[in-house]
Order: C-alpha cells, then structure tokens, then sequence
C-alpha cells in the first residue's frame, strides 16, 4: 500500500490531517474534537485506534483541540518540539501530557514513516512544516505561513503531494469589516499565505513528480474555493504543469483521499 493522505478538517475551526503508510497511520495536529476526529476517520476506513502519533505544527487552538482526549482516552503519543510545548504552558492540561520531544531540522520515525519538521514563519513560538515520507514517497504538509520561504521551497520541492495554506484573496481581505490591525497581521512576514503567494510557489516547486496539491486553512470570509482554485490552476498552467490534480480541503469535511500512484 503506497502513502495515504486525507485532510480530515482545515480552517480556523480546526485543522487535522491523516497520513498513512500499509502499517503506519499519524495525524498532523489534532484541532477538531476526538469525537470530530473519530468520525472523519471512519469516513474514510480507518480508526484512532490505528493512529501511532500525533505530530503538532503549532500551539494555535485551531491545531490543539482534540490532544488531551487522544492521549487520556486513546493513549496516542504526542509529538512536538520544545517551542511549541512551551507555548502551550499557558493550558494546564495540555502541558501537563506526555509530549515525545522532537528537534526542529532533525528527522525522526514513527512506524515506517520519516518525519522531517522544519522551520516557517507563523506567530507561534516554534511553528514547523513536515516533510513525511515511506520509501520513495513523500507529503509536504504547511497549513500556517506567512511567506515562502527559501527553506520551505527546498523542503517541499520533491513531494509526491503538498498540503498548503492558501488562506486569503487578498482584495476580498482588504474589503472585509476585518479590524486594520488584524489584516496586517494576516498580510504580514508571521501571518497566513495568500492565494497568489501560494500559487506561486507551488508553480516555481512542482515538477513531474508531484501528483496532487491540497489548498488549506482559506478563510470563510475572505476567501472562496474557487477563488483558490482557479488562482492556483491558473499560475500552474502557465508554468506547464497540467498534470497536478488541484484538491479542496474543509473545515466541516472529509477532502479527497489522495494514495500515491
């Protein structure tokens, strides 16, 4: 069985995503309920029993929301990197879990899958992006970016599929009753990746080998899916490549399941 991914929820409601080798099933963050979770999973054929780890992107309360169930009640082990587990210090009972710590730039395994968490920038304490791979297959997952960053392109350059923030059209967000303050947050270095930006990375990254993008985390007010999706067809197109599938995510939804060819 090749790699297996499914976005079980994305959006400021609560992000999640399942990634699953033949032997191996994590989640990336867990920001919906364990019921919501639970749900979603069997939606799809699998279980929380199956899930070996869930691997945090960031403290934000849209990633966190379903950690002290998973691990009281379904004993999944936690992981995240010192940043991010200090930054959660403020919640008692996320704190007080058995986190697994994990080194920012440094790969670690669970099961058979390699896990590689590298730096984006994001207002969080220690935000990362994963690289997860099995074999010669591999996801890039970033739902939280404020720019492209060099590091990120490297990063996510040879993924077979890519799950990335394309939160804002960025003249629907300077039109929103949006407070100032909140809209240059959102434009900003820290802030969350525009439609444009993430079209425009994913068109200088892609080649023949990624086979599927997944726009993520876009905004209920200041965004469309087919906003999205065009802005993202449309720039892939010019730079020739036709051949990547364009996938929507939800934040009330199971997406399309994507197993690698």
């Amino acid at each position: 069985m090749s790699l297996r991914l499914c976005i079980l929820g994305s959006g400021s409601s609560g992000n999640c995503t399942y990634v699953a080798s033949a032997t191996t099933a994590i989640l990336v963050d867990g920001g919906l309920s364990a019921k919501a979770i639970a749900t979603r999973l069997e939606k799809i054929g699998a279980s929380l029993e199956q899930v070996k780890g869930v691997c945090l992107s960031h403290e934000h309360s849209d990633h966190i929301a379903g950690l002290k169930t998973l691990q009281s009640k379904y004993a999944i082990p936690l992981f995240a990197n010192e940043g991010t587990i200090q930054g959660l210090k403020n919640s008692k009972d996320l704190a007080a879990l058995a986190w697994q710590k994990f080194q920012t730039g440094s790969a670690f395994e669970i099961g058979d899958l390699n896990i590689e968490p590298f730096s984006v920038p994001h207002d969080a304490m220690e935000p990362v992006g994963f690289v997860i791979t099995c074999g010669a297959e591999s996801i890039g997952i970033v739902t939280d970016l404020g720019i492209p960053t060099a590091l990120v392109r490297e990063r996510l350059k040879n993924c077979n599929a890519i799950v990335l923030e394309s939160n804002h059209d960025e003249e629907m967000l300077m039109n929103s009753q949006r407070p100032w303050q909140l809209k240059q947050r959102i434009l900003g270095r820290q802030g969350h990746l525009s439609n444009v930006r993430a079209a425009a990375m994913l068109a200088e990254i892609a080649g023949p080998h990624l086979q599927r993008v997944f726009l993520a985390h876009l905004s209920s007010e200041c965004n469309r899916q087919d906003v999205a999706w065009r802005a993202t067809r449309d720039a892939l197109a010019r730079a020739g490549h036709t051949h990547i599938t364009i996938s929507m995510t939800f934040p009330n939804q199971v997406s399309e399941i994507w197993t690698a060819a």
